[in-house]
């Protein structure tokens, strides 16, 4: 699934309600991390709710990084698996070039999160651009 796809789904979706339950069942798809990966190494910090990011960069010049994660809750793991999908596959300088909030924009996304949740994405954010930022440098 591309990050288009998933704009589509959510512009056909009218409800809010409908695209929250899609954002869960986005959560649900995603396979999730082993336990021996919810290590505080991998946690993100400042989230209300707990969540793990894990990135992988290829051998490649420049290096392509993927990304994977979880969380305990079923919101926070579709908003992961919304994250992963934008952001994996690309090199550090596409990712430092996307601008998330026009996603988040199309698909209404802040307007229906509490302060807590979007304090949370903006965190993974950070954590995706910084471990790509690290991965250019190495």
């Amino acid at each position: 699934m591309s990050i288009d796809d998933i704009l589509d789904d959510f512009a056909y979706l009218d409800d809010w309600e409908d695209r929250y339950r899609y954002v869960i069942e986005l959560g649900k798809a995603m396979p999730p991390l082993p336990e021996d990966d919810h290590i505080e190494a991998n946690k993100v910090r400042g989230c209300a709710s707990q969540v793990w990011l894990i990135s992988k960069a290829d051998h490649s010049s420049p290096p392509v990084l993927t990304f994977c994660g979880d969380s305990d809750a079923l919101i926070v793991r579709g908003l992961i698996a919304i994250l992963v999908t934008l952001y994996s596959g690309r090199t550090a300088n596409d990712i430092a070039s996307i601008d998330p909030e026009a996603i988040f924009a199309k698909i209404g996304l802040r307007d229906h999160l509490t302060a807590q949740r979007s304090n949370g994405l903006s965190s993974m954010v950070a954590r995706i651009r910084r471990d790509a930022e690290q991965s250019a440098a190495a």
